[in-house]
């Protein structure tokens, strides 16, 4: 895990080892710094190539050793870059499939850069909250021009290397080598060898034609996108120091403001983010090198919405689908809904015609649970009702091959009962994907108590195939992401007894950051949902206290966007969600029934309601082992339910806010006769880390 060297004839080749994407870890760069005083000292070498092993030339700090001391050990990256630019002799990166972050900025500290086509070049540190720390504000805008520079830089987001040197006046890359990239390098390292002085990058000006005009224009464009999130606008500044600064003060601006982004609450939250979702592919007792079960071909049952979805997931990884359904027209109704969503990427040029007639000859549909006997992991996507889930699930275990897996994307419904409708229950999974399928994020994967390991490795596998984030669930009802919402919507309904609209509810949740209020949400999920979910809860658990306010408006038939009413009103053909008289007098009837004089309640206990009710309820999921670790409820309700992103998830927000302040506000809402008391007890586990001063992320 370090840098090996080698000399070729003349040149000396030093290449990054460190797997997977050869990070700069304390061991690399130490060997790297090495590798160029040994070149240094040796005359029979005229000149020193970088590169990286595998597959990638470096994408940038070792991730693993962040927030440790060796992170910042000599030499950290900014003397490595020095070493590097003050070598006596031309050094050259010879850059490959991936270069970001550090490792761009390392190929910058090098005189010469030639690089293979493809490769990715970014640098993406603005995505966790912060501004390139090691002069890539300052040396990018020198070698690309300005203006790309600012648009990678705060973009963060890669570009093809073949792209980059098509830029007017660049100096990023001198050559593009086709074929292989270490012999093209030996080539024009030997080139270069006795050429002097040796060009820098720092030495070079960032230059603009207009540069006031232009970053006024950029504060106004970033500024208006990036509201939340403080580092797009540091990086614009940092950038503009390389303008209007000589390199070192630049490099001195931009250490400030790499500073101070590092301390500020969004940079902390994404950084989290970042962390939490690698965490969340780690199963406690399930090592990475469990095997795996192959998946060739997938079957899934129900093309309505949901099962359109998910299809759709496997048809864009390349996997042959194949549909079942009980009637023909309900098969062709599905097909052609997969049809026009793939149409529509095509007419906005998101994706090419010959890719969605590929995905398209991957479907097979059937009538015949038989055709699904060849499949290696069949998906169920039907009725959220146990007697349906029986009978499908018994058909399956007829015709289903031996070693299958066999998934219910069941939202709420026993996992364990589910499986237990088969002979074969460690092979059963639940697979809960949120919708629109194809596109929202979340895959909770449901461990029942007799799923083996290697079905758990393998559909954590199928989930990074088809670009999910997999949090792994025990069983419970709802698993992590619904018993949770329930909490939530409870409390909303409570809001409104108490006197609050529909609407100002929304707009406190909504300003706060969450991308839709719980009102809105139930309106275009369905109200009938909820509904359907209460009256099984009121026989499961009559002790549970709901609002009535929700049974109402469904009473009259208002279940959301799909019937034009819920508990707003909405005009067909647009989604603009219009404050219901009708709704407003429901509520003022339902109050006066129950007796309940309304108050002004502010948006700050709207807020805190809402997401204390979250915090306090994944508490218990903790303590009852159905979540593996808070950050994995921080991925539920960053990708699946969305929760601000800046804000890094309610266990994260929670230590934010500090927890003996979370369960203070939890005393006083107890006090409320309104409100559920027996519900805002902390948790055990959320109560012991008060008493010992610990947050969620200890």
């Amino acid at each position: 895990m370090s840098a090996n060297y080698q000399v070729r004839g003349a040149i000396a080749v030093i290449t990054l080892d460190n797997p997977p994407v050869n990070g700069l870890g304390y061991a690399t760069r130490k060997a790297a710094a090495a590798g160029i005083e040994r070149a240094e000292v040796d005359p029979a070498v005229k000149a020193v190539i970088i590169t990286g092993a595998g597959k990638a030339f470096s994408g940038g700090a070792d991730i693993r050793e962040f927030g440790s001391p060796k992170a910042l050990a000599e030499p950290n990256l900014l003397s490595l870059i020095a070493v590097v630019e003050n070598c006596s002799k031309p050094v050259v990166a010879a850059v490959h499939t991936v270069c970001m972050g550090g490792g761009l900025e390392l190929a910058l500290g090098c005189h010469y850069r030639v690089a293979a086509p493809g490769a990715k070049i970014a640098l993406p540190e603005v995505k966790l909250g912060l501004l390139p720390g090691a002069g890539g504000t300052q040396r990018l805008p020198r070698a690309l021009g300005v203006e790309p520079a600012l648009n990678m830089i705060v973009s963060g987001e890669p570009v093809n290397s073949e792209l980059l040197a098509q830029v007017p006046g660049q100096q990023l890359f001198q050559k593009i080598v086709e074929g292989d990239l270490l012999e093209g390098a030996i080539a024009y390292a030997n080139e270069v060898a006795d050429k002097r002085p040796l060009p820098k990058v720092r030495e070079l000006k960032a230059r603009h034609a207009s540069p006031e005009a232009f970053f006024q224009f950029a504060r106004n464009m970033v500024g208006g996108m990036s509201k939340n999130f403080p580092a797009p606008l540091r990086c614009l500044e940092a950038v503009a120091a390389s303008v209007n600064m000589k390199f070192d003060e630049g490099m001195k601006a931009e250490r400030e403001g790499f500073a101070a982004l590092m301390m500020t609450p969004e940079s902390k939250a994404l950084r989290h983010a970042f962390f939490a979702e690698r965490a969340a592919s780690k199963i406690g007792d399930v090592p990475d090198s469990t095997p795996q079960r192959e998946i060739k071909k997938v079957g899934v049952i129900g093309a309505g919405t949901m099962g359109g979805g998910i299809s759709m997931n496997f048809l864009n990884a390349g996997i042959p689908v194949t549909i079942l359904e009980t009637k023909q027209e309900a098969l062709d109704r599905g097909v052609a809904t997969i049809k026009k969503n793939y149409e529509a990427q095509v007419k906005k040029g998101k994706l090419k015609e010959d890719k969605y007639q590929q995905r398209m000859a991957l479907l097979s549909t059937t009538l015949d649970y038989a055709a699904l006997g060849d499949a290696d992991l069949i998906i169920e996507a039907v009725f959220e009702e146990i007697g349906v889930k029986e009978a499908v699930f018994k058909q399956l275990d007829a015709v289903a091959k031996p070693g299958a897996i066999l998934a219910s994307n069941t939202s709420t419904l026993d996992v364990d009962k589910i499986a237990s409708f088969t002979q074969r229950p460690q092979d059963v999974v639940g697979m809960h994907f949120f919708s629109p399928a194809n596109v929202m994020k979340l895959l909770e994967v449901v461990r029942g108590k007799e799923t083996a390991k290697d079905v758990l490795a393998t559909v954590m596998a199928i989930g990074k195939k088809i670009k999910k984030t997999a949090v792994v669930s025990g069983v419970c009802d709802g698993f992590i992401g619904n018993r949770m919402i329930e909490q939530y919507s409870r409390q909303a309904g409570f809001l409104l007894d108490e006197g609050c609209s529909p609407q100002q509810v929304d707009r406190a949740v909504e300003k706060f950051g969450f991308a839709m209020g719980p009102f809105r949400m139930g309106d275009l999920a369905g109200n009938d949902i909820g509904w359907a979910i209460r009256k099984r809860r009121y026989v499961e658990k009559p002790g549970m206290k709901y609002s009535a306010s929700a049974d109402r408006l469904c009473e009259l038939g208002r279940y959301g966007q799909k019937t034009g009413a819920g508990w707003y009103d909405y005009v067909p053909g647009k989604r603009d969600a219009i404050p219901s008289p009708v709704v407003e007098e429901m509520l003022a009837k339902h109050r006066a029934a129950i007796g309940i004089q309304t108050r002004q309640i502010s948006d700050e206990e709207i807020v805190q309601r809402l997401v204390f009710a979250l915090v306090n309820e994944a508490a218990h999921l903790l303590e009852e082992g159905i979540a593996q670790r808070a950050s994995d409820v921080d991925m539920v309700y960053l990708t699946g339910y969305g929760f601000p992103l800046w804000r890094g998830g309610p266990m994260c927000y929670a230590d934010t806010v500090g927890l003996f302040n979370v369960v203070q506000a939890m005393k006083r809402f107890a006090k409320n006769p309104n409100d559920d008391a027996s519900f805002w007890q902390p948790a055990p586990l959320l109560a012991r880390l008060v008493a010992e001063g610990k947050s969620f992320n200890d």
